[in-house]
């Protein structure tokens, strides 16, 4: 179905052929393979995709298929439609970014290694289920999995949450904080596990380091090449508590925007210094103040 390819600033693009026994809509198909080309560059930021026409004599579906397949990238932040003069790759620098495309992806590599710093690994364990999903299946088939989980130590006083009231720390606060990142970090780490015990990935390792720190950002360097950064915005909020509800400040994830750094942006790139930058930052806490944590031990 996937013949042909199209000139554009001196490349030639062509998709990479599609699974056949891939499930999903037509449309999610394609919006993958043209993410996967913007994710690795194959059609660089501010370049031009294909017209319409083309993509669908690429692709072998209907014009109504490659229009959805667009409209999912829009949304998504990967492209922008410019009106009379085409659908355009969006440039990394004017947007926020996915992180679920960029681990699915990360997982077609033979070695996979993921380092994770924020507050509970949630956003995480979320990420890495599509791709658990397709290991599973075979249609995903990495040598290797490594990750590390960086969190802070619940069982002294943070920063936040703490409760709204007087600003105080509160250790009903920090108990249900700590059995949130044990949750999380205990399914990411059985999960991946499970892979290894049912011979589907040889090599697995999930490894979880707390620090004394409060973590105010969460940061993700996926397969030592790409980095996402974000700020966790601290708002009021109602949690339940030891059965009883508190008023707390509190450290949103949800509203923690990523912003995506890549080594591919070339070596003297403000991305790749970003992603060097992270992966210093990580190892030196990870090797110096970062103790280990056993979910399982709890």
């Amino acid at each position: 179905m996937l013949v042909g390819g199209r000139s554009i600033g001196g490349m030639t693009f062509v998709p990479e052929p599609l699974d056949p026994d891939d499930s999903r809509p037509p449309y999610e198909q394609v919006a993958s393979s043209l993410g996967a080309a913007i994710r690795t560059r194959r059609l660089a930021p501010g370049e031009k995709l294909p017209s319409h026409s083309k993509l669908t004599e690429l692709y072998g579906f209907a014009r109504a298929t490659i229009q959805r397949a667009l409209r999912d990238l829009e949304d998504e932040g990967l492209v922008v439609s410019r009106k009379g003069s085409g659908v355009y790759v969006r440039n990394r620098t004017e947007r926020p970014a996915g992180l679920r495309p960029y681990v699915e992806q990360a997982f077609s590599s033979q070695n996979v290694s993921i380092d994770f710093a924020g507050f509970s690994s949630e956003t995480l364990h979320a990420a890495l289920q599509d791709p658990i999903d397709k290991i599973r299946i075979g249609r995903l088939t990495p040598a290797s999995i490594n990750i590390r989980i960086l969190v802070p130590d619940m069982s002294v006083p943070q920063a936040a949450p703490v409760r709204m009231s007087d600003g105080a720390d509160d250790v009903r606060l920090r108990n249900r904080m700590h059995g949130l990142m044990v949750g999380f970090t205990r399914g990411i780490a059985n999960q991946v596990h499970e892979l290894s015990l049912l011979s589907l990935v040889p090599e697995t390792r999930v490894q979880v380091r707390v620090h004394s720190g409060t973590q105010f950002f969460k940061l993700y360097v996926v397969n030592q090449e790409d980095a996402f950064f974000g700020y966790y915005p601290i708002r009021p909020n109602k949690v339940v508590a030891q059965g009883e509800a508190i008023e707390i400040y509190d450290l949103i994830g949800p509203d923690a925007t990523l912003f995506h750094y890549s080594i591919n942006e070339g070596e003297s790139s403000s991305g790749a210094k970003q992603v060097e930058q992270a992966r210093m930052w990580f190892d030196s806490v990870w090797t110096t103040i970062g103790r280990d944590f056993d979910p399982d031990g709890e």
